[in-house]
């Protein structure tokens, strides 16, 4: 009979469930919703304790070496929740992570001088590294840029069509988007 009773109340109460999901993001999207996009290189990593300790948010400061939409100055410091202090560390899912010196692009966001944060956590992270063959710059796995005026593609992972892109057509592709949304 005890054990009944327990069951029935573990049912009745209400519990709290929470999870991360994220939604793939369109490149068109991603591009015509990003106020800021900037192209440059990490240059310090900090994180901190919020909310009275309870969790650690990073600051990440990019040098920039070009914006292809906006422009926040010649460094510009974004919040990346999840991060490391000590012993303590805060895993936020779906979140990049960043080191000094890595090359990337960031879809950036602002709201009310608050500091920036990416759009869509690493869907609007794209590192930039050296191909070992060429040595060209390549934008890493890439959402898929489809061609103008065409249906969104969906985004699947592990997709074989979605390899490195050479950082000249990354920024092709870029303005294109840019270019698409202005004539609409």
């Amino acid at each position: 009979m005890r054990r009944m009773i327990l069951c029935v109340l573990l049912v009745c109460l209400p519990i709290a469930v929470h999870a991360t999901v994220l939604v793939p993001i369109e490149f068109r999207e991603l591009v015509t919703t990003a106020p800021v996009i900037v192209h440059g290189r990490i240059v310090d990593v900090q994180a901190e304790w919020i909310e009275n300790r309870r969790s650690i948010e990073t600051l990440v400061t990019i040098e920039a070496s070009e914006y292809l939409k906006g422009d926040l100055g010649e460094r510009v410091t974004i919040r990346v929740p999840g991060g490391q202090l000590g012993r303590y560390r805060t895993i936020f899912v779906g979140a990049p992570s960043f080191q000094v010196g890595d090359e990337v692009v960031l879809f950036l966001r602002t709201a009310d001088q608050l500091v920036p944060w990416i759009i869509g956590l690493s869907q609007g992270a794209f590192r930039i590294v050296a191909d070992p063959a060429s040595g060209r710059r390549m934008v890493t796995a890439p959402v898929l840029i489809s061609t103008p005026g065409a249906a969104p593609e969906p985004i699947i992972r592990g997709d074989v069509r979605r390899r490195p892109l050479d950082i000249e057509a990354f920024r092709a592709a870029v303005r294109q988007a840019l270019g698409q949304r202005a004539a609409q």
